[in-house]
């Protein structure tokens, strides 16, 4: 389980506003940190036209590489932290455009 690899991830339960279901979803997290079986993910869902305009959606295109089944989005405003048994399997892995579209995007939501 490292940096980029994209897996299908069991959120739920969740709370209110929280993106939930299974879902694939990112690691993000710097492999060399943590000594806790837990890993920091930012969750994927279907692409919608609107989520262009939200600058903290970063959109990525099914490939080989990936494992992704269609257009989606990268909603970097619910990184999430969680235990590693929540990864059910792994599906791909995002490549290097994405990874920085998403520290980007993390970077203006936390305003870092």
């Amino acid at each position: 389980m490292n940096r980029g690899e994209i897996w299908l991830v069991q959120l739920d339960p969740t709370i209110d506003r929280e993106i939930s279901k299974t879902r694939p979803a990112i690691i993000i997290n710097d492999d060399a940190i943590g000594i806790l079986p837990l890993k920091v993910i930012v969750p994927i869902t279907d692409w919608k036209d609107v989520f262009a305009s939200r600058p903290w959606m970063v959109l990525i295109s099914p490939d080989l590489a990936n494992g992704l089944a269609k257009l989606s989005g990268v909603d970097t405003f619910q990184v999430r932290s969680l235990s590693e048994r929540r990864l059910i399997r792994k599906l791909g892995v995002a490549d290097s455009v994405v990874m920085k579209k998403i520290a980007k995007a993390i970077s203006m939501v936390l305003s870092l």
